[in-house]
């Protein structure tokens, strides 16, 4: 033995010798856990896990059961994260839909009219009702990107036209979902999972396309510097078009699976609610409303986080005015935190 060890008394791996095996075991738990808190989605992934245990723990009305799972991930969170996907997309390249909600509305009753009215083909109505959600995005895109109206001012009003277009053709009456139509909502919107594994599909889809394409590269460049973006060869225009689309189509879609679901087509639905909530997901999921970042997996988990507020309140008979104080607190919360975060960004203390 030499004298070094002598003098130590100790060898590698003896108790208070160099760093054994569960020395090593908790630094890879420290930084797989540093990996953790740097993703923009953490905060939001604990946040969600602790209201679903919460509720879960205290249940007492039935929360958990297959029939609520259904209410709470497939009738409450997929619209929420279907739209969201597409307010995700046009935050990060600076811009807003309100008229999500109405696009959300109106696509339905074309379906119905071109069905009922114009014999139509039951698949082709349905295209045309989405192609209906892709001309409204245009039409936002054009009043904003070549007419330079702000996206807000431009959304509103396509918004509040799309209410009244609704309204009159349907002499505000709800009308029944046409006959030849049924089979395809069945795995549209009226099967119990349809809509959750459809939010799950289009969440994985545009997570690849926000950050493993040009198109995602492209979007995040306009919102976080647009004249940055047009010196490097950008066309910001486009990105602005293609957002205002994507998002008008994913509103269009929410609105014909929410109308399969409920077997009615319904002048009032969607209107402001839809897309309030799916903005409240996508900012307390850590998209910045100035532009430049955000996560479509946090917008996912920003809105199973409402959902489950919104479900779990109702089950416990929990008075429903108090979610609209939580969603603003939640709100305020995530803005103060978005942008503390862009600040610490900027002073490198975060990665």
């Amino acid at each position: 033995m030499s004298e070094t060890t002598q003098q130590t008394g100790r060898l590698i791996g003896e108790p208070g010798g160099g760093p054994g095996p569960q020395s090593a075991t908790i630094d890879i738990l420290r930084g797989w856990l540093g990996i953790f808190t740097r993703q923009r989605e953490a905060t939001i992934l604990v946040v969600a896990v602790a209201l679903l245990l919460y509720f879960g723990i205290h249940d007492t009305s039935g929360f958990v059961s297959q029939a609520n799972a259904v209410d709470l991930f497939s009738a409450l969170a997929a619209p929420i994260i279907i739209i969201a996907i597409g307010e995700v997309m046009l935050l990060i390249c600076g811009e807003i839909d309100l008229s999500a909600g109405f696009i959300y509305c109106f696509a339905p009753f074309v379906m119905f009219f071109m069905n009922e009215y114009y014999g139509v083909p039951a698949v082709l109505a349905i295209i045309l009702a989405l192609l209906s959600g892709l001309v409204v995005g245009f039409v936002n895109g054009f009043f904003t990107v070549t007419l330079g109206v702000p996206s807000f001012i431009t959304t509103l009003g396509t918004g509040f036209i799309l209410a009244g277009l609704a309204l009159t053709l349907s002499h505000a009456e709800p009308k029944d979902i046409p006959p030849a139509t049924v089979t395809i909502g069945s795995w549209l919107g009226t099967d119990a999972w349809s809509q959750f594994i459809w939010a799950v599909v289009l969440v994985a889809i545009f997570h690849v396309v926000l950050t493993r394409t040009r198109w995602g590269l492209y979007t995040v460049s306009t919102g976080g510097n647009q004249l940055g973006a047009r010196e490097a060869g950008i066309n910001v225009g486009r990105i602005k078009y293609g957002n205002f689309m994507i998002t008008g189509v994913l509103s269009a879609l929410v609105g014909l699976q929410v109308a399969f679901y409920t077997n009615t087509i319904d002048p009032l639905a969607g209107q402001y609610l839809p897309m309030f909530y799916s903005v409240t997901a996508a900012v307390i999921g850590g998209t910045a409303m100035l532009g430049g970042s955000g996560t479509i997996l946090g917008a996912f988990l920003g809105a199973i986080a409402l959902a489950t507020l919104i479900d779990g309140f109702d089950v416990e008979g929990i008075n429903a005015n108090s979610v609209q104080i939580v969603f603003g607190a939640a709100i305020l919360i995530a803005m103060v935190a978005n942008v503390q975060l862009a600040r610490a960004r900027g002073r490198g203390r975060t990665s």
